[in-house]
């Protein structure tokens, strides 16, 4: 059989041609897939600056499957689920991202990190945990412990809260010597309540070494002193707190008036409440001067002449209420009526106030119970802020 060429000849051009067609239906694919892409991306941009977080999230899923190798779009997917409260699906876009072998190290330890934030943010304090665990040494490492502080701090673990602020401290990332004082503090009282004194005591000493200037370990070591009968003593330190920590004056004079009468100091208790006093008026310590003062009598300034000295000073309903209760009216059937709604008015006035968060209590808090700050009470009154 004879071979003839020119069948070759003419087969080389057809070739040729089909070959050129069907480069160019491929180039024209991939250009309509690299148009589609952007458009989605952008479209989902546009959804995201406007607020619309459902419609952005659909776009950002349509250009995913248009090209699943951009990691950058998984991680905006990934964050939006996350602040819409959606942190299952969050996991496993970020999880996807890790189980992928072709991304950098650096977009690696990123997805690590936007895994344990979804934990984070979902509950889930142990997955949490072992997310930030793993990102000692990388980029993110001082953010990872910050996180973990705050999740010890959530979970009450204070022994490893402490050790995380050591390491903090000792990376130069600021002093957490008064956060260190506070689990101490913290420490001590699931001894006191467990009935181990003595290691309470020695908790509380290790705390005014490391914060002598914080005021909470010297109230804390006063009450577990005159717990255990020794008054003076705790009268002692209460007086020393009076100096260490002035800002703190307010929460100091009660118990220290409450002691005073117990240990019989109270003269030189009065005279050095009414030298606070003439420094800086304060309702809390007006209510203490008034409690020694009821209870002494010879002192020379009785307890209502006391609240009319503060309302000459400045303007107080909490004093002006004090002063009321003890006045007698025109008409007295009246009185228990206004005195009542007297008492209620003044309650708002008497709480504590978050300054990190505006949060009130009716109870001073070293850590606020909406934010979380720590030391963010004043320790002075709502009305006096």
């Amino acid at each position: 059989m004879e071979f003839d060429l020119s069948w070759v000849l003419l087969g080389l051009p057809l070739a040729f041609a089909l070959g050129w067609l069907a480069s160019r239906l491929d180039l024209r694919q991939i250009r309509l897939e690299n148009r589609r892409a952007p458009k989605a991306y952008f479209k989902g941009l546009n959804f995201l600056l406007n607020e619309q977080q459902d419609q952005a999230i659909d776009a950002f899923i349509e250009a995913v499957q248009s090209d699943p190798d951009t990691s950058e779009l998984h991680f905006a997917l990934g964050n939006l689920f996350r602040r819409r409260g959606e942190y299952e699906r969050a996991v496993r876009v970020h999880q996807h991202l890790l189980s992928r072998a072709d991304i950098s190290q650096a977009d690696r330890h990123r997805a690590q990190h936007a895994l344990a934030l979804d934990y984070l943010q979902a509950g889930l304090l142990d997955h949490a945990e072992t997310a930030l665990l793993k990102l000692e040494g990388t980029a993110f490492e001082s953010q990872a412990r910050l996180a973990l502080l705050a999740n010890y701090e959530r979970s009450r673990d204070w022994p490893q809260a402490a050790l995380m602020a050591e390491k903090l401290e000792h990376a130069a990332q600021g002093s957490f010597a008064p956060r260190l004082a506070h689990y101490l503090c913290e420490q001590a009282a699931t001894q006191v309540a467990q009935g181990q004194l003595q290691a309470a005591r020695e908790l509380l000493q290790r705390a005014l070494g490391k914060a002598p200037q914080a005021a909470r370990s010297r109230l804390d070591l006063a009450r577990l002193q005159a717990q255990t009968g020794h008054d003076s003593e705790a009268w002692d330190t209460l007086m020393q707190a009076l100096d260490s920590a002035p800002a703190a004056i307010p929460l100091i004079v009660r118990p220290l008036a409450d002691l005073a009468l117990r240990s019989d100091h109270g003269a030189a208790t009065l005279a050095r409440l009414q030298a606070l006093y003439a420094e800086q008026a304060s309702l809390d310590v007006l209510e203490a001067i008034v409690t020694l003062s009821n209870a002494d009598p010879a002192a020379r300034t009785s307890a209502r002449d006391w609240y009319a000295h503060h309302l000459e000073k400045e303007p107080s309903l909490v004093a002006a209420t004090r002063w009321i209760a003890g006045e007698k009216l025109e008409h007295e059937q009246f009185h228990p009526q206004v005195q009542r709604a007297l008492e209620q008015a003044i309650k708002p006035l008497l709480r504590y106030r978050c300054a990190a968060c505006g949060f009130e209590a009716t109870q001073h808090f070293w850590q606020c119970p909406g934010c979380q700050t720590w030391d963010s009470y004043p320790a002075r009154r709502v009305e006096e802020l």
